[in-house]
């Protein structure tokens, strides 16, 4: 079998020696023509390979380059350098793959996350980017297996829709009609959907939500985990025109049982990490030590990663209602002396990061689970609660980021959600397939969102969305 080889990361933390095995990864280094490290992606330790001075020919030995894939097999003995507990002492190398020398861009140096965007197919092959997509990795299998325990239904909702469901407008478009201006039109010069692909104007979602509220009025208890987009130009290092979303929808929980599932989900993922990816968040902790170390003492962070991520972890969730925040920003000396770039003034703003983090780091120095926003800054689908003023909705604040999960009890009563959806624009008759499940059978239920690439860029440390999704995309980029 050609494949029969072993992993780097199960040599490095095994404790057997003195055996046989062949090892498969590309060359970071090679020095004094004798000892190659190779790294296969299954760890950030590279395994240090030694060849005898008289091994290999000297062509052969020229295409030991940085990047370049080898196969090599020999024994592991226990290593005399430093570092390592083994090394691979090569009877055979062979070259799977050649790469330039002068021509890879990723020579072993430290280059930055802005040049390394750029070559985006390439640079999973750094120690930063591997520790990155293992700990994505983690989080995801982490998500299916806490919903899978608890016995829900994972559903696949669709990707192209005829609905809005956040009402925001900020939609791609799907459409098979010309875009040279020829598309058949209706009498008003409005563009002819009817003649579409799909017989109407259709989308790529924004969100899986009204779809999982379907099947949580069957099976009770769901969850999404799929891409969404939304059309915003918006290019910022917190947002990205395609990300995943978590989404589960359960039947019969009311909004305190939402906060309780969303508060165990969060732990329970974030604890998956911390146990199941140590050296990865140990290296992403020591880099962002040193990042932080660059900037001035005031903007520092109180907290290192691994401080924060046990903070999350070990820390019940502080739970208070919008207008309890509103007061305790407005009095704080931060709104008094005009450090919020945007002042709190009076009920009803919509608040921006610097808030939710002010409330999660400064004061309360714990994450909150902020409730009852007032109903004009929120969805249509949101209960209403009796002072007619507020919605029984819910966000979760976390150190360093703010918002990290978005959520609410669903308008289970089939006027009040009608009259919402008037109130926002939003036309009944095109949601007739949601209304249904007022119509037959309605009863008390909630959900919530958690935008997964906010969660990895909070676990791994990153400052920009852009650097923990394989492949970004934004404004004006949709490479590779």
């Amino acid at each position: 079998m050609y494949n029969n080889r072993t992993k780097i990361n199960a040599l490095l933390t095994g404790d057997n020696i003195d055996f046989e095995t062949t090892v498969m990864g590309w060359v970071r280094t090679f020095r004094n023509n004798q000892f190659i490290a190779v790294n296969d992606g299954s760890t950030n330790n590279n395994i240090q390979v030694v060849i005898a001075l008289d091994l290999l020919d000297d062509a052969t030995q020229k295409r030991i380059t940085t990047g370049a894939c080898i196969k090599a097999t020999g024994q592991i003995i226990a290593s005399l350098g430093k570092g390592q507990k083994v090394e691979l002492k090569a009877t055979s190398i062979e070259i799977l793959g050649d790469s330039d020398a002068e021509k890879f861009p990723l020579q072993p140096k430290k280059h930055s996350l802005e040049f390394l965007r750029e070559i985006a197919h390439l640079r999973f092959r750094t120690n930063t980017f591997g520790a990155i997509f293992r700990v994505r990795h983690s989080l995801a299998f982490a998500i299916h297996q806490f919903f899978n325990d608890k016995g829900f239904v994972y559903l696949h909702t669709p990707i192209i829709t005829g609905s809005d469901a956040e009402g925001a407008g900020e939609m791609f478009r799907v459409t098979t009609l010309p875009i040279d201006g020829t598309a058949a039109k209706n009498d008003d010069g409005s563009i002819n959907f009817k003649e579409d692909f799909f017989g109407k104007s259709t989308n790529l979602t924004v969100s899986g939500q009204l779809e999982g509220e379907l099947a949580a009025l069957a099976f009770s208890d769901i969850y999404t985990f799929g891409p969404t987009f939304r059309a915003e130009n918006s290019n910022t290092a917190r947002h990205l025109a395609e990300f995943w979303m978590i989404e589960p929808e359960v039947a019969f929980n009311d909004l305190e049982d939402n906060m309780n599932l969303a508060e165990e989900f969060i732990k329970y993922i974030i604890n998956y990490a911390l146990v199941h990816n140590k050296e990865d968040i140990a290296f992403l902790a020591q880099r962002l030590e040193e990042e932080e170390k660059q900037k001035p003492v005031a903007d520092r962070s109180e907290m290192g990663l691994q401080q924060k991520l046990d903070f999350v972890v070990n820390n019940n969730f502080e739970r208070l209602t919008y207008t309890e925040a509103i007061n305790i920003l407005k009095n704080s000396n931060h709104n008094k002396k005009k450090k919020f770039q945007y002042l709190i003034d009076e009920w009803g703003t919509d608040l921006q990061s610097e808030h939710e983090r002010y409330l999660v780091e400064k004061h309360f120095k714990k994450p909150v689970i902020l409730t009852d926003y007032p109903k004009e800054i929120k969805s249509f689908y949101m209960r209403l609660n009796e002072d007619g003023k507020t919605v029984a909705a819910m966000d979760i604040l976390a150190p360093g980021i703010g918002e990290i999960v978005g959520g609410s009890q669903r308008e289970e009563r089939y006027e009040n959600l009608v009259a919402r959806m008037k109130e926002m624009n939003v036309p009944p008759e095109e949601l007739d397939f949601y209304l249904d499940t007022r119509r037959f059978g309605s009863c008390v239920h909630a959900g919530f969102g958690l935008g997964f690439e906010r969660l990895v860029l909070f676990v791994t440390g990153m400052t920009n969305i852009r650097d923990v999704i394989p492949f970004p995309r934004y404004p004006k980029s949709a490479a590779f």
